[in-house]
């Protein structure tokens, strides 16, 4: 069994919560991960995962939703939340290296997002380059409000993925 799954597993339920936090800013969700220890390893842990963010409601998705920066703007919104921070730079690395017409267009598309939506704009940015983030988000800015905001929450739920098996190898 991985360390990391060895030391949450046997830490107090309370303290597993917080461990597991930095991985989706949804609270419900890292105290239902900690009530369902042990897990055995990262398939179990990804699917717990998977099961438990299904199960939460709109509310518990903002919340998760709220954590994050803006696509572009890597200021933590929590700036005690340096971990979570550290792995939205990585996240959104190509952004930075892209050329200031993108970031003023993904800047542009942020705002009329947060219009529309009431809402950041959460996108798994893993892997993706600057233009394909910025075509993700004109596209779903065509989208009607229940559609994005499960898109959102879809989207919320790969990141956790990503950042989970991040937080298995620290």
């Amino acid at each position: 069994m991985n360390d990391v799954l060895l030391r949450w597993n046997a830490a107090p339920k309370d303290a597993a919560a917080t461990q597991i936090l930095t991985c989706c800013g949804s609270k419900t969700w890292a105290s239902e991960m900690a009530a369902r220890r042990p897990v055995p390893d990262e398939s179990a842990l990804i699917a717990a995962s998977d099961e438990t963010w299904r199960g939460l409601n709109e509310s518990d998705w903002m919340e998760a939703f709220n954590s994050h920066p803006r696509i572009g703007d890597l200021s933590a919104p929590n700036p005690s939340a340096h971990r979570s921070a550290t792995w939205a730079m990585q996240e959104q690395k190509k952004v930075a290296d892209a050329d200031d017409a993108i970031k003023i267009a993904l800047a542009e598309g942020n705002r009329e997002y947060e219009n529309k939506f009431g809402r950041i704009f959460i996108v798994c940015a893993t892997g993706k380059s600057a233009a394909e983030l910025l075509e993700a988000l004109r596209r779903r800015l065509q989208s009607d409000p229940r559609t994005e905001l499960y898109e959102a929450a879809e989207q919320q739920r790969q990141i956790t993925q990503v950042r989970l098996r991040k937080w298995l190898k620290e």
